[in-house]
C-alpha cells in the first residue's frame, strides 16, 4: 500500500478492499498499518453480516469503513447504520431488490449521515442504472469502475459503454436507464411472444 501511495501521490483516492478475508484482529492490525497512507476507505475489513465485528474495527481503526455488496436489503443495513460502524454503504442494485429498494437504502443512509458508493460489477446495464441512482441521492461519494465491466463479453452486450473521461462519468440522457442491448445480444437470447 505504501508503494502504491508513493507511486500515485497524495491526490489519488486509494480504497483498501479486503473482501472480508481478514478476521477482526487482523483487520484491526492491518488497518492501523495503513492509517497514515490517507486511505479513502477500508472496504469489508470483516464479514459484512456481523455488525458487532465491524463496530470493533471501526472503533480501533482511523479509516472510514465501507461494506454492503453482500448486504441484500434495507433491514440488513439497519444495524450497521445504528451502530455507526460504516461510513460508506455499498448497495448493489442487482442484488438488493432493484432501483426502488436501493433508493430506500440510500435514503436511510442519508438519515444517518453516511455516504453511498453503489456497488457496480455487473457490466454496462448496472453502470447505467448506478449512474442514474448516484445523481438523485445527496450522499453519493464515488462511482465504482470494476474490471469486470471492461471485459469484452460485457462491453459488447450493450450499445453504450460508459467509461470515465478525465476521472468523471457523464450520466446517460437517453430514454429509460440510458442503455440498450445490441442486436447481437438480442439474437443470442430466446424470443417469446406473449399474446
Amino acid at each position: 500500500m505504501a508503494a502504491i501511495r508513493d507511486a500515485v501521490g497524495p491526490d489519488v483516492d486509494i480504497i483498501a478492499e479486503m473482501h472480508a478475508f481478514t478476521d477482526t484482529t487482523s483487520a484491526i492490525q492491518f488497518g492501523r498499518m495503513i492509517e497514515e497512507l490517507g486511505i479513502f476507505y477500508y472496504e469489508e475489513p470483516v464479514m459484512p453480516l456481523n455488525p458487532a465485528q465491524m463496530k470493533q474495527v471501526a472503533d480501533k481503526v482511523n479509516i472510514p469503513l465501507a461494506a454492503g455488496e453482500r448486504i441484500y436489503w434495507r433491514w440488513g443495513y439497519r444495524p450497521f447504520l445504528e451502530n455507526g460502524s460504516l461510513s460508506v454503504i455499498q448497495p448493489d442494485i442487482c442484488t438488493c431488490g432493484g432501483i426502488t429498494e436501493v433508493k430506500k437504502i440510500c435514503d436511510m443512509a442519508h438519515v444517518y449521515d453516511k455516504t453511498v458508493q453503489i456497488h457496480v460489477c455487473g457490466g454496462p446495464i448496472s453502470t447505467a442504472v448506478a449512474l442514474h441512482m448516484e445523481t438523485v441521492i445527496p450522499n453519493f461519494v464515488i462511482h465504482e469502475l470494476h474490471r469486470y465491466a471492461l471485459l469484452e463479453p460485457n462491453t459488447q452486450t450493450c450499445k453504450y459503454n460508459y467509461l470515465p473521461k478525465n476521472g468523471m462519468y457523464e450520466v446517460p440522457e437517453l430514454p429509460g436507464i440510458g442503455q440498450e442491448l445490441t442486436e447481437e445480444t438480442m439474437k443470442k437470447s430466446p424470443t417469446i411472444t406473449v399474446k
